[in-house]
C-alpha cells in the first residue's frame, strides 16, 4: 500500500469514528443500533467510539469530519453558491429534526462566541434557533454580544416561546439587545411608527452594524411557525400564499424560485430591509421534510453566507427531490 491509499484509509476510519461518536453520545444509540446504522459488526462499533474518544474528537460536542456529509456540505457550496455548509447526520427524524439541528446549531454558536471574531451577532427566533440555544452549555460571552433582529411577540402581544435572546443571554451572560414590539405590526404605518420609538430605533440601528445574521427559515402555510405561534392571523398567511410565497426569512417572503416577494404582509414586518439582508452574511439554521422547499426556495435567493441543515434534506437539496408537501399528508390533503 503506498503512502496516499494509506492516509485515505486513515482519514476514512477517522471520518467513520467521528459518526459513530455522534450517533453514540449525541444521538443516544446503544452501540448496538450504532453497528447496525453504520453496517459494521458491534465490536468495530465499539472500537470506533472508543478511538473517537481517544483522539480527543469528543468534547461536549463530537467533533470530525463526518464521511458523507464532507462531500455533502461541497456539493452544497457548488450548487448553491455557499461560502459555509455544514451538514451533520440525522439523530432524530420526523417533519423538524429539532435535536438533530439544534445540536449542530448549539455547537456553531457555541465555537462562535469561544473564537471571539464576531463582536456583534444579529439573532432571529423560532423552533429550531430555540433548539439550539436550549441545547447549548453554559459558556461565557466574553466580548461577544448579541442584538435581536425581529420584533418578539405575538399579535396578541404575548412573549413567544421561541425568541431566543433571553435564554442565549442566560446561557452566556451576554449583553443582548432585544425589540419588544410584535413581529407584524398592524400595519406599515404602524410599522413606521413602532420603529421610531425611543430603544427600538437604537435596536435597529445596532442590528445593522452586526457583522453576523443568524436565522431560521420558515415555511409559509397555516401550520408553519409564524402561523400557530400567533406571528401572523389566518388572513395574513392566505395574503402571504396568494401571492405565491413558499418561504419565509427574518420576515421576508420569497417563491419556489427564490425570487422575493413584496407584499402587505411583509411590509409590516418588524425586521430587516431587504437590503440589510443582502450586504450582511446570513448564516440559517434550517432542515427537515417540511422545510425542504422552504430552504430550498432561500437557497435560490441567493442570500445565504451558509447554511446548517441535516444530511436527510442536504441530500433531498442536491437530488432536487421534494419534502413534505405543507398541508399534505400520505400524498392526501391533511384536514384542517
Amino acid at each position: 500500500m503506498d503512502r496516499a491509499s494509506a492516509i485515505s484509509q486513515v482519514d476514512e476510519e477517522q471520518a467513520l469514528a467521528a459518526r459513530a461518536a455522534w450517533l453514540h453520545f449525541a444521538g443516544g444509540k446503544t452501540q448496538g443500533e450504532v453497528a447496525e446504522l453504520l453496517g459494521v459488526q458491534s465490536t468495530k462499533a465499539h472500537r470506533l467510539i472508543a478511538r473517537a474518544r481517544s483522539e480527543g474528537l469528543i468534547k461536549v460536542f463530537v467533533e470530525g469530519p463526518i464521511a458523507g456529509c464532507i462531500e455533502l456540505e461541497e456539493r452544497m457550496k457548488q450548487a448553491f453558491g455557499l461560502i459555509q455548509c455544514e451538514v451533520v447526520p440525522n439523530i432524530d427524524d420526523g417533519a423538524l429534526p429539532l435535536r438533530t439541528l439544534g445540536m449542530a446549531g448549539a455547537r456553531y454558536i457555541r465555537n462562535l462566541i469561544e473564537s471571539g471574531k464576531h463582536e456583534l451577532i444579529g439573532i432571529g427566533h423560532g423552533r429550531t434557533l430555540a433548539a439550539a440555544i436550549d441545547m447549548m452549555p453554559g459558556v461565557p460571552a466574553g466580548g461577544t454580544k448579541f442584538v435581536s433582529l425581529l420584533g418578539g411577540l405575538t399579535r396578541r402581544f404575548a412573549a413567544s416561546p421561541f425568541d431566543v435572546i433571553h435564554r442565549l443571554a442566560e446561557r452566556t451572560g451576554a449583553e443582548a439587545y432585544i425589540m419588544p414590539v410584535p413581529f407584524f405590526a398592524n400595519s406599515a404605518k404602524d410599522r413606521r411608527v413602532l420603529e421610531a420609538q425611543f430603544g427600538v430605533s437604537d435596536v435597529i440601528a445596532m442590528s445593522r452594524e452586526a457583522e453576523l445574521y443568524i436565522a431560521g427559515i420558515g415555511e409559509v402555510d397555516r401550520k408553519s411557525f409564524i402561523a400557530s405561534e400567533g406571528m401572523l392571523d389566518d388572513e395574513d398567511v392566505a395574503e402571504a400564499m396568494k401571492t405565491g410565497a413558499s418561504a419565509e426569512i427574518l420576515g421576508h417572503f420569497f417563491n419556489g424560485e427564490g425570487r422575493h416577494l413584496s407584499n402587505p404582509v411583509s411590509e409590516r414586518a418588524m425586521a430587516p430591509r431587504l437590503e440589510d439582508l443582502k450586504s450582511h452574511r446570513i448564516m440559517a439554521l434550517a432542515g427537515g421534510s417540511s422545510k425542504t422547499e422552504a430552504v430550498r426556495a432561500i437557497l435560490e435567493s441567493g442570500l445565504l453566507f451558509g447554511l446548517i441543515t441535516d444530511e436527510a434534506t442536504a441530500r433531498r437539496l442536491i437530488a432536487k427531490t421534494p419534502g413534505r408537501v405543507p398541508g399534505k399528508k400520505n400524498g392526501k390533503t391533511a384536514p384542517g
